[in-house]
């Protein structure tokens, strides 16, 4: 559903989103659109190669890009193209193969009109046109060759042998579009296969709309009709449910489908107005810390890479300064080696489309960012001056969302170039998979929670009696504030804790731009009570007393600090090596915490405070998290 936000409140609203869903989906007539489409190609994205030429001479970061993309599209003229190697379940990674190669090689043909690219373009083509099938089984596997094909065929049009345009347009309709019609659960899924599968499609049905304009109505009547299911999931802030890394995979086929149709019918029927939608380029942007490193909750990786979504973001919103990051990414990225053999970077060509100038890029402003929704999350840092700012990060949520991991409460943290606390991110699909792991069986006793990096043992949040977090809790963000002297976040953990404590509230707080500080403040229930805080660091941990810690990593030193409750005594807890067989190591880790045992009808505080060793700059004062909402 839709929500309209007040100060204080948000009503959701039903029948607003039925009225928008009646203007995207009346027709505004899609097949009257393809009706009116041009009937030549290129048709998505690229409209004026000649402007386009102009757009990458006059910037010297655009140039580069295109160096890069022309370098690796000669590379790709000597390696075969690629064959139909499933890996258990998927040949996903074959088709983002397909689709890198593609991407490169039809833009170094349009920009440079140098018809070996598009020859070589042919060839990966009909090699994907000729396998047996795309593995409809995991359908994400044909949504991104059908996007591979589509790129291709619509790029290269003109430069394609004839027969070969026939066969490619045909596997484009068989083995794409019509495998999806029908019964699929992830058409009315509400995460990333519904923008991927969807998003994928459309540019198949766009290229072939003059052959079929029937079937591509269809196909693009459905899009419009289910992918709001998962833009709502933006609303109401920007904060993508599934963190950071599904947050670049789900967006960019999103923005891709947006692109697509604005490019080649004049009108995206109002998908880019979704409530958050624009807004979680700002979630994009604050989620990474200073070190570059993600906030990596859910199945995450820990580094993000460059982002061609955020250009588009960037130029639709006017907001150069969502870009601070990407061009040093950008810039990183360059001097880096890249193999045409992967999947890695498949979109990097459409940073060189949607780019602006980037000499309009300026330093963001927002120190403090928070997003509600489906899991929220709050965000403080000291600046953006460089790696040296301290950063920390906590969410709130469920660990019933998709790819989602019995994390609520964590955080992580950045201070003086370093990352202090850490998520260990998600494991293998295939790993787990090819061990007979239920990995998405994700109920109170699923197998997915005995799996060490998803369930709460292994996550900086409170452990209570040795038990799990609740799948069917929710932790709302219920205060949030960017006043100094401490900007803070406080997460009701709740019911994420139901039948093991009474209440539970996790503060994060960011003091004097210096220290973060972490308070748990807890009653237990009617029963003796043991539990456990603990946060994940690489960093070597020098216990000097029961309360103090001294952290070391690449030559900087943090204090961890145990303000409350007075008998806690810190202790290491082993995550290098877990429990379990099926567990992936995690090497050069480990756990700082400590136990507490609670009487029955007991409250208790947790405080811990973290902060470069030697700082004397005062310590804020303890008191009850009620008393932090009454701040402000």
């Amino acid at each position: 559903m839709f929500k309209l936000k007040s100060k204080n409140t948000i009503i959701l609203m039903p029948f607003v989103l039925v009225c928008l869903l009646f203007s995207v989906s009346r027709g505004e007539d899609v097949q009257s659109h393809l009706a009116n489409m041009t009937k030549t190609h290129p048709r998505l994205f690229i409209s004026d190669d000649a402007a386009l030429r102009q757009k990458i001479n006059s910037d010297p970061m655009l140039n580069e890009a295109l160096s890069h993309v022309t370098s690796l599209a000669d590379e790709m003229q000597d390696i075969a193209p690629v064959e139909r190697k499933q890996v258990g379940r998927r040949l996903l990674g074959v088709s983002r193969t397909c689709l890198k190669r593609i991407t490169h090689l039809a833009l170094a043909y349009r920009v440079t009109g140098n018809k070996k690219y598009a020859a070589r373009a042919q060839k990966e083509m009909l090699a994907a046109a000729g396998f047996s099938d795309w593995n409809p089984s995991h359908f994400l596997d044909v949504a991104e060759m059908t996007a591979a094909l589509a790129i291709g065929y619509d790029w290269t049009y003109n430069a394609l042998d004839p027969t070969a345009r026939a066969t490619i347009k045909q596997a484009i309709i068989e083995k794409g579009l019509k495998t999806s019609l029908g019964e699929h659960w992830w058409i009315t899924a509400t995460h990333n296969w519904n923008q991927v599968c969807h998003g994928g499609l459309v540019l198949g049905a766009l290229v072939v709309a003059e052959d079929k304009p029937d079937l591509s109505a269809q196909i693009i009547e459905r899009a419009l009709k289910y992918v709001p299911l998962a833009m709502e999931e933006y609303a109401p802030d920007g904060a993508y449910p599934e963190g950071p890394s599904y947050w670049g995979y789900g967006t960019i086929y999103n923005v891709v489908l947006i692109a697509a149709l604005q490019s080649a019918l004049g009108t995206d029927f109002g998908l880019a107005g979704f409530e958050g939608f624009l807004e979680s380029s700002d979630y994009y942007l604050h989620v990474t810390g200073p070190t570059g490193l993600y906030f990596n909750y859910s199945d995450c990786g820990s580094r993000g890479g460059v982002s061609p979504a955020m250009y588009w973001f960037a130029a639709k919103r006017d907001k150069p300064e969502l870009l601070w990051r990407q061009r040093q990414r950008l810039e990183r990225f360059f001097k880096s080696d890249h193999s045409p053999a992967s999947g890695s970077n498949r979109f990097l060509p459409f940073v060189i489309l949607w780019s602006e100038s980037f000499e309009t890029i300026t330093r963001p402003d927002i120190n403090h960012w928070k997003a509600d929704g489906k899991t929220p999350v709050g965000i403080h840092k000291s600046g953006w001056h460089d790696d040296q700012e301290t950063y920390v990060a906590v969410k709130g949520g469920s660990p019933g969302t998709n790819h989602a991991h019995m994390d609520i409460g964590t955080f992580v943290m950045d201070a003086l170039g370093v990352r202090w606390a850490e998520d260990l991110g998600g494991q293998s699909y295939h790993d787990l998979e090819s061990k007979g792991i239920g990995l998405w069986d994700d109920s109170q006793d699923g197998q997915r929670w005995d799996i060490f990096r998803l369930n709460n043992f292994s996550h900086n949040t409170l452990v209570v009696n040795g038990k799990k977090q609740r799948v069917d809790g929710h932790a709302p963000i219920i205060d949030f504030s960017d006043d100094a002297p401490m900007p803070h976040t406080i997460v009701d953990l709740t019911s994420v804790y139901e039948g093991q404590l009474e209440s539970a509230q996790r503060g994060v707080g960011l003091y004097k731009n210096i220290w973060v500080l972490i308070q748990d403040d807890i009653r237990t229930l009617d029963e003796q009570t043991k539990v456990r805080w603990g946060m994940v660091t690489k960093a070597n941990v020098d216990i000097q007393a029961n309360h103090l810690a001294i952290l070391r990593r690449e030559g900087k030193r943090l204090s961890l600090k145990v303000l409350s409750p007075d008998n806690a005594k810190l202790e290491i807890y082993e995550t290098a090596d877990p429990p379990r067989d099926f567990d992936a190591p995690n090497k050069g880790t480990r756990m700082v915490g400590f136990k507490a045992d609670l009487p029955p009808s007991s409250s208790e505080r947790f405080i811990v405070l973290l902060g470069p060793e030697g700082e004397r700059d005062g310590v804020p004062t303890i008191r009850p998290l009620a008393e932090w909402q009454d701040d402000h």
